[in-house]
C-alpha cells in the first residue's frame, strides 16, 4: 500500500526537536481557503507572546499566484484572521488561525464567502441559527487508490461498512481516532464520527454551532483531518462521488433549527421553512458546491441513500428526500430538519448563508438580494 515519503521519516527524531522549549515565542498558523474554493493553504509566522484574542493577530499576506487567487503581476493578497484555535501539532501555546482572503486593493477574493455570511448572519442573530453538518470524506493511497481496497478488484459490495467493527470492515481507524482527539484539542465542535456505508469512507459531524463559527468550525476540522492523513501518509477526499458506480457517494448533510423551531410547536416553522426551500431548489443547488451543481450532479442521482438534483422533495425519516425531518421531531413537533443535498466539498459559509436567506429573509427566486 503506497503512502507519501514524509510520513516514513523518523517521527521520533523529529520528536526530540519538538520537545524543545520556545521560550516566550509562539508559532501561529495561518490558514485560508484558495483560488479553487475547497482546498486549504497555510504558513507560519512567529509571534513574541501567546494572542489571547483575533485583535492580537497581525494581518499577513501571501502570493496569490501560486493559489489560482492573483496575476504574477499584482500577487500579493491578505490574511486577515477571524477564527483562532488551539494547535493540536505543536500544542500549546501555538495556535492555528482561520483567515479571510482580500485582494490587493482590500476587496473580497472571489472564495471569500465568509464575509457575506457574517453579514447575513448578523441580521438573524435574535433567532439563534443554529447548525450541525455531517462531514463525509474517503481516504485514498498517495497514488489514488480508495485505502484499504484490494489491489485488483473490488471489495465486497456494501452493507457491512456502515458503523462496521473489524479489520475486514474498518479501513483508517486510527486516523479517525487521531483526528477526532486533535479536533477536540483545537477546540472544534466536533460531536460524533462514524464508518460511512462505502469501505474507506469516513463521516465526522460538528455542531451545534450558531450562525458563522459553524463555517469556521468546520473548515478547521477539514484542516485538522488533512493535516493528520499528511502524518499517516494518506490523503482525505471530499469529492462527492469518489468511486463512479454503485458505491455511495459523499455529501456534507447540514441540520439546521432556529429558536423558534427547537421550541414547543416548532414543526409548524420547520414546514414553512421547507416550503420556501421547496420554491428555491435551483438555487440552493447552484450554492451547494463549487462548480455550481456539477460536482453534485455525480452524486444526486436518485439512488446511494440521495434524492434527484432536478427534484425537490422532504419526508420524515427519508434518506431518499432532499430535505429529511427526523422521526423524532415528527413525534416531539419541535426539533430541526437536515438538508441532505450539501455536497461533501461544498463551502460551508455559502451552504449556511443560502439557509438564512431563504428560510429567515424570506427570498425568492434564483439570485441573493443584496442588503446595504
Amino acid at each position: 500500500m503506497t503512502t507519501s515519503s514524509s510520513s516514513k521519516l523518523n517521527k521520533t527524531v523529529k520528536q526530540q526537536y519538538m520537545d524543545l522549549p520556545q521560550g516566550n515565542q509562539v508559532q501561529v498558523m495561518y490558514i485560508w481557503i484558495d483560488g479553487s474554493g475547497e482546498g486549504l493553504r497555510c504558513k507560519t509566522r512567529t509571534l513574541d507572546s501567546e494572542p489571547k484574542s483575533i485583535k492580537e493577530l497581525p494581518e499577513w499576506n501571501f502570493d496569490g499566484s501560486s493559489t489560482s487567487q492573483a496575476e504574477g503581476s499584482n500577487s500579493d493578497m491578505y490574511l486577515i484572521p477571524k477564527a483562532m484555535f488551539r494547535d493540536p501539532f505543536r500544542k500549546d501555546p501555538n495556535k492555528l488561525v482561520l483567515c479571510e482572503v482580500l485582494k490587493y486593493n482590500r476587496k473580497l477574493a472571489e472564495t471569500n464567502h465568509r464575509h457575506e455570511c457574517e453579514k447575513i448572519m448578523s441580521m438573524v442573530v435574535d433567532q439563534h441559527p443554529w447548525f450541525g453538518m455531517e462531514q463525509e470524506y474517503t481516504l485514498f493511497t498517495i497514488d489514488g487508490h480508495p485505502f484499504g481496497w484490494p489491489l485488483n478488484g473490488f471489495p465486497g459490495p456494501q452493507g457491512p461498512y456502515y458503523c462496521g467493527v473489524g479489520a475486514d470492515k474498518a479501513f483508517g481507524r486510527d486516523i479517525v481516532e487521531a483526528h477526532y482527539r486533535a479536533c477536540l484539542y483545537a477546540g472544534v465542535m466536533i460531536c460524533g464520527t462514524n464508518a460511512e456505508v462505502m469501505p474507506a469512507q469516513w463521516e465526522f459531524q460538528v455542531g451545534p454551532c450558531e450562525g458563522i463559527a459553524m463555517g469556521d468550525h468546520l473548515w478547521i476540522a477539514r484542516f485538522i483531518l488533512h493535516r493528520v492523513c499528511e502524518d499517516f501518509g494518506v490523503v482525505a477526499s471530499f469529492d462527492p462521488k469518489p468511486i463512479p458506480g454503485n458505491w455511495n457517494g459523499a455529501g456534507c448533510h447540514t441540520n439546521f433549527s432556529t429558536k423558534n423551531m427547537r421550541e414547543e410547536g416548532g414543526l409548524r416553522y420547520i414546514e414553512e421553512a421547507i416550503e420556501r426551500l421547496g420554491k428555491r431548489h435551483r438555487y440552493h443547488i447552484r450554492v451547494y458546491d463549487p462548480k455550481g451543481g456539477l460536482d453534485n450532479a455525480r452524486r444526486l442521482t436518485g439512488h446511494h441513500e440521495t434524492s434527484n438534483i432536478n427534484d425537490f422533495s422532504a419526508g420524515v425519516a427519508n434518506r431518499g428526500a432532499s430535505i429529511r425531518i427526523p422521526r423524532a421531531v415528527g413525534q416531539e413537533k419541535c426539533g430541526y430538519f437536515e438538508d441532505r443535498r450539501p455536497s461533501a466539498n461544498c463551502d460551508p459559509y455559502a451552504v449556511t448563508e443560502a439557509l438564512i436567506r431563504t428560510c429567515l429573509l424570506n427570498e425568492e427566486g434564483e439570485e441573493p438580494k443584496e442588503y446595504k
